[in-house]
């Protein structure tokens, strides 16, 4: 039997979970205009992701362990649909300086952390 649905079901869900957490626990302590919570989301969940390839390269582990960290964990943590309807949210509240930031500065954090954290991994 092939276990790969429930691998990356398990890890979504607990990623989804944790986004939710986290989402609600930092957007809580800076409410502000930037959608603080997802981005610091979307930054931790690049990184984990970077470090999930280069522990999972480094060590040789299997596709198993691929599915369930960065196809499951990563895939529920990470908020790239409300990362979307966020900037859309601002484009229609007329903020359309604020939305290109926001967009721009999440790509460019995202690919930069994930980036470190592929390195730190690697060694």
């Amino acid at each position: 039997m092939n276990y790969s649905w429930l691998l990356i079901g398990a890890g979504g869900g607990l990623g989804a979970i944790a986004r939710y957490l986290m989402q609600q626990y930092v957007q809580g302590r800076w409410p502000l205009a930037w959608p603080v919570g997802t981005g610091a989301v979307n930054a931790l969940g690049c990184l984990l992701a970077g470090l999930f390839l280069g522990l999972l390269e480094r060590h040789e582990l299997g596709q198993a362990w691929r599915l369930l960290l960065i196809t499951g964990v990563c895939g529920g943590f990470t908020t790239f649909s409300a990362f979307a309807l966020e900037n859309v949210g601002l484009l229609r509240a007329g903020h359309v300086g604020l939305a290109a930031l926001y967009a721009g500065g999440s790509v460019a954090v995202g690919v930069l952390v994930a980036g470190a954290g592929y390195w730190l991994a690697r060694g």
